[in-house]
């Protein structure tokens, strides 16, 4: 059984209610359940430090799993030292980090590094990609999948926010196995060719939302406030 939790974006108080609402305590939840994160737990929110320690102590724990998202990849990239444009909300979890000493530092870089691509579930019934991943890329590994997984399938052109315009893969996927993702916020999440977007865009003043796996159901709570505005730098 399983929780699958959208893009966080460092909403520290909203992912405690969220957790708490599902039924999780210090120990884990007494059902046996497993939070799944479906990536991006940084950046843009007031406390994208505390949720890595929430989600890394969870993990460590052994009740919680996590897919990495595009904007902890490049918080991995920064840790390691390369050249990275902080930007895009980055620079709040760099200004956090710098905050914090060396060995917490080289704790999330070493977690960052370990997160897959894609995490399948439930016999594989279940598929977990932070921007989705069409059934042809299940299980695969390489470059592609990848990036993929992380970004989706940008066209190239911007929309009015300047974000990155990209395919919708979902409505053109007849897999069998569900596939649970988030990276691009909507105002709900809704099924789509057994698919689900479960980020509801927290960070921008909407809800953290979970479905609850295999009930199908969704439990969600409001955003404190709007910590970001769509389309900053």
């Amino acid at each position: 059984m399983y929780d699958v939790i959208g893009d966080v974006h460092g909403c520290l108080r909203e992912l405690g209610s969220l957790l708490d609402r599902l039924g999780y305590g210090k120990r884990g939840h007494p059902e046996g359940r497993t939070a799944v994160f479906v990536g991006d737990l940084v950046d843009r929110g007031p406390s994208s430090v505390g949720v890595l320690r929430r989600v890394m102590s969870m993990v460590d724990d052994g009740y919680a799993l996590s897919v990495v998202g595009n904007h902890d990849d490049k918080l991995a990239r920064w840790l390691h030292g390369r050249n990275v444009k902080v930007g895009r909300g980055l620079q709040t979890t760099v200004g956090e980090m710098k905050r914090e000493g060396h060995g917490f530092r080289r704790h999330v870089r070493d977690f960052l590094d370990e997160l897959p691509e894609q995490l399948s579930l439930d016999e594989g019934k279940l598929v977990i990609a932070h921007a989705g991943l069409p059934e042809h890329f299940h299980g695969k590994r390489g470059a592609a999948v990848r990036s993929f997984a992380l970004y989706g399938d940008p066209t190239g052109e911007v929309d009015e926010d300047g974000l990155p315009i990209r395919r919708d893969w979902a409505k053109d996927y007849r897999g069998k196995a569900a596939v649970v993702y988030g990276h691009t916020p909507h105002p709900e999440a809704t099924w789509v060719n057994n698919t689900m977007c479960v980020d509801t865009g927290v960070v921008y003043g909407g809800r953290l939302t979970a479905l609850r796996y295999p009930e199908r159901e969704l439990v969600s709570v409001p955003a404190v406030k709007a910590y970001w505005v769509r389309g900053s730098a």
